[in-house]
């Protein structure tokens, strides 16, 4: 086998990226028309940044992550390690158990993310965007998805998942990830009931909050019920009471592609302001409904 055809993956290559990009286009539009935040900088801006950042973690993304677990897959499947292969089933029903333990792998490593000081040094590129939307979707350091490549490589490799399985995953984890976060203000009746089953761009925006115990909520990525499971979920945080970004890190100017690129060697400073308050809101908003 040549090494153009182990590395083109038709499905994600010629059907998912076209999608993920359509659907881009079509966020991009619907939080400009219906916008749920206000923005602190203009989107230009801070488009350029992300997407400039966005170049290097796709080609990690593209080059490493997407062929390892496609390989992970077919190891799975040649030496029967995973669990989904040790049991008859119909297909769609290992569809869907494929996709629900690499979703839920998805949320472990988010979670992993936030709590080891490792892993939050690049995932912390991230968080200090000063807004949310579309293009926060790609901002990602290359630093964080390589030791994801063995984390949710496991995943596959436990569940069984087939590398078909795999390519589907990894297309609708890149079209959840973009949908919310984005700034698209759904209709609030109808948000609130998606975000039963899916994250949503209000349920992500507390996520994304400078109230650090906010921050530390709302970790799932496709499906929202890993959080009500593991109970760090939050919600019924009024959007135009949440500040988006990390406390020390509140001038734009200084979010240039080389620092972020460089963020995470560099020492990381501690959860406050410049002027070294913590941010803190009374009512934490953990239980109850979606707030508009």
């Amino acid at each position: 086998m040549s090494i153009r055809k182990k590395i083109v993956f038709p499905v994600f290559d010629y059907i998912g990226s076209p999608l993920i990009g359509t659907l881009a286009v079509f966020f991009l539009i619907m939080e400009t028309r219906h916008p749920l935040r206000k923005r602190r900088v203009m989107r230009r801006h801070r488009a350029q940044r992300n997407v400039g950042l966005a170049t290097t973690a796709f080609v990690a993304l593209r080059l490493l992550q997407i062929p390892a677990f496609v390989f992970v897959a077919r190891w799975s499947a040649t030496h029967k390690t995973g669990l989904l292969q040790r049991f008859s089933m119909p297909v769609w029903l290992h569809y869907f158990l494929a996709f629900l333990l690499q979703d839920y792998g998805s949320y472990t490593w988010h979670r992993l993310n936030h709590r080891l000081p490792f892993l939050w040094r690049f995932h912390n590129v991230h968080h200090i965007d000063l807004d949310l939307d579309v293009t926060t979707a790609l901002r990602f350091h290359a630093g964080e998805i390589l030791p994801g490549i063995f984390y949710r490589g496991a995943f596959v490799a436990l569940s069984g998942a087939t590398p078909l399985q795999v390519l589907v995953y990894e297309i609708v984890f890149e079209a959840a990830t973009q949908f919310h976060h984005s700034n698209w203000k759904l209709p609030y009746p109808l948000e609130r009931w998606l975000s039963y089953l899916i994250v949503t761009p209000r349920m992500h925006g507390i996520h994304h909050s400078i109230v650090r115990r906010e921050t530390d909520s709302n970790y799932s990525v496709v499906f929202s019920f890993w959080d009500r499971l593991h109970r760090t979920v939050r919600l019924n945080v009024p959007q135009d009471e949440i500040d988006i970004g990390v406390p020390a890190y509140r001038d734009f100017e200084e979010q240039t592609v080389r620092n972020l690129l460089t963020l995470p060697f560099r020492p990381q400073q501690p959860w406050q302001l410049p002027d070294g308050t913590v941010p803190d809101r009374t009512t934490l908003g953990q239980k109850g409904n979606l707030t508009p």
